[in-house]
């Protein structure tokens, strides 16, 4: 089922970034608006025209007539009433910059999670120095696997930006059936909820490998939301957010589903992998890897504790790390009251 739009209803969007995620919501979106799907690689948006699949990552998807592709990305830019960023982290600072120099005051959205490596920036703060401010701005963000999106099976995420009524109007616009969108004003802990997830998945994967069994899981996962609350908070994020859809709902999901690229890195940590066999094989980008660190750093500048995360950090980086005494060790913590 889809929405039926007028022309004056039909927005022209521009998808940058044709991974996973970033071609599930165009094919999504492209139900309803215009919508066309830039990809840096040669020969991508060639090879997904005639096959009507982004092969390289979501194979088992068709792709709706519909929906265009483009390797140009400054025709992209220019041709669209929205543009919506939907690349690794470690590539939005470059995009909008572009974005800003070719089409500035176009209306943006981003859906990339994470914390930067370098600086421990949130997304919105990569969009500020690069774009000079936050105007028709906004995050797209919660509990949501490209696979399922994609397949067009229900779901849920929020849109959250400073400015509420912008959240509104673009909920209005690019709601679904079967994807709905919940407008909020809470863009930091939108934005935290959705990286620091990526972090306490690792963790929860491997507690998994290990066999510490569903109670083990279901405490990581629970102290899990208490640091991301914790760093929200001091932040200036709402707590109220970080029990919603971009907080416990992603949470939730990314500890719990076998879809879930985070959650693989732990099962692999925890079966005595490498880190650079699991990245291989998983042949994706998994943001909780490098968000360790990020989430460490940042939480040092305001004095918050994260005793999951820096665990999680201290196993990416050690030669010879020790899953299964790390996670005892976490479990294993003095009592304390519950925050």
């Amino acid at each position: 089922m889809s929405i039926v739009r007028t022309p004056e209803e039909r927005s022209r969007i521009g998808v940058f970034g044709a991974g996973a995620w970033g071609t599930a919501l165009a094919s999504t979106f492209s139900q309803a608006h215009d919508v066309t799907l830039w990809t840096r690689e040669d020969g991508h948006a060639e090879e997904m025209r005639a096959a009507r699949v982004n092969a390289r990552y979501l194979p088992d998807i068709r792709l709706p007539d519909a929906l265009q592709f483009s390797e140009d990305f400054a025709l992209a830019a220019r041709e669209a009433d929205l543009h919506l960023i939907v690349t690794p982290l470690a590539g939005l600072r470059e995009t909008v910059r572009n974005l800003t120099r070719i089409a500035p005051g176009v209306p943006l959205l981003w859906a990339c999670k994470g914390v930067e490596s370098d600086t421990a920036r949130l997304a919105h703060e990569i969009v500020r120095e690069e774009r000079g401010n936050e105007d028709a701005c906004g995050v797209l963000t919660g509990p949501s696997f490209a696979q399922e999106v994609a397949a067009g099976l229900p779901g849920a995420i929020a849109l959250a930006s400073r400015d509420i009524a912008f959240a509104r109007h673009w909920v209005s616009r690019l709601h679904q059936p079967r994807l709905r969108l919940y407008a909020n004003d809470d863009v930091i802990g939108c934005e935290l909820g959705g990286a620091l997830k990526n972090v306490i998945a690792i963790a929860a994967g491997i507690a998994d490998a290990q066999g510490f069994g569903l109670n083990a899981r279901a405490a990581l996962i629970t102290r899990g939301l208490a640091e991301i609350a914790r760093l929200g908070v001091a932040l200036g994020a709402q707590r109220s957010t970080l029990m919603g859809l971009a907080g416990m709902g992603d949470l939730i999901l990314t500890c719990t589903g076998d879809l879930s690229r985070n959650r693989r890195v732990g099962l692999g940590l925890g079966k005595g992998q490498t880190l650079d066999e699991i990245l291989t094989q998983l042949g994706h980008v998994a943001e909780g890897v490098p968000c360790s660190h990020a989430a460490v750093q940042l939480a040092r500048r305001h004095s918050v504790e994260l005793p999951i995360c820096e665990t999680v950090a201290e196993l990416l980086t050690s030669p010879r790390p020790d899953p299964r005494g790390a996670v005892e060790r976490l479990l294993g913590r003095e009592p304390r009251e519950e925050e």
